[in-house]
């Protein structure tokens, strides 16, 4: 594909992504870009792992894609897996004589069509969080001659706009806990004046304190409002820094 034509398609996908109103909506758009902009890529996802949580497809041009990653986290090895803990961007032009991932490659390619596989590690905002772009082939060698340049800056694009809606998610999840429960509202108040902290780390204090004390969000923000101040605060406030 022309150099020009390239780089206007991931002008127009960068646009794209952009107007995404949800990170699901935006993942959704990522793995069906990538389809259509890579060569040789008939399907993709987009894997998730953060802190010590299980892998995660969350998005999926299809169902290959969701039954390949089911077998590499069920065994623990694979492109995908390699790629988000030990490389940057790994490739398989033959799964069934990899040597790399033996048990997770025979059976894969028992149980599935898939023949090729290419991983790319994105790099996320989140420290306590990491993600691969992973695009599927029924073809052999269907990534061999792929510049992975072209891989990088769509993973870049991804990157950004994972991030983008990872904030509007969050600033949507803060705006609907203010509307829908005045006492949190008046305990973020309280906090905001009282600790000179903004409206997100007002917010982050409290659902903080909730997850160490197991207790409800609501319950947390009535202490404060009856107390003017929560226990153990300064832990808290460390933690949103």
């Amino acid at each position: 594909m022309p150099q020009r034509r390239r780089a206007d398609e991931f002008a127009a996908l960068a646009r794209e992504l952009a107007l995404k109103p949800t990170l699901t909506t935006t993942l959704q758009a990522i793995v069906e870009s990538a389809v259509k902009t890579i060569d040789g890529a008939e399907y993709s996802a987009i894997t998730v792992k953060q802190g010590n949580f299980q892998y995660r497809t969350v998005a999926s041009t299809g169902d290959l894609p969701l039954r390949v990653d089911a077998i590499q986290y069920e065994i623990g090895e694979g492109p995908c897996v390699d790629a988000l803990t030990n490389g940057h961007v790994l490739r398989s032009d033959d799964l069934a004589v990899d040597h790399r991932w033996p048990s997770f490659g025979r059976r894969a390619t028992a149980t599935t069509d898939v023949v090729s596989m290419m991983s790319h590690r994105l790099f996320l905002e989140d420290d306590d969080a990491i993600g691969a772009l992973n695009l599927y082939s029924r073809k052999r060698a269907a990534f061999a001659s792929l510049d992975t340049s072209v891989l990088d800056v769509l993973a870049t694009h991804c990157a950004v706009a994972l991030a983008r809606a990872a904030e509007h998610d969050e600033n949507q999840h803060l705006r609907t806990a203010v509307e829908s429960n005045r006492d949190i509202g008046v305990a973020m108040g309280i906090l905001m004046a009282t600790q000179l902290v903004t409206k997100h780390q007002a917010f982050d204090v409290l659902r903080i304190a909730s997850q160490h004390s197991h207790r409800k969000l609501r319950d947390i923000a009535l202490d404060v409002i009856e107390t003017g101040s929560l226990p153990g605060l300064g832990s808290g406030l460390q933690q949103i820094h």
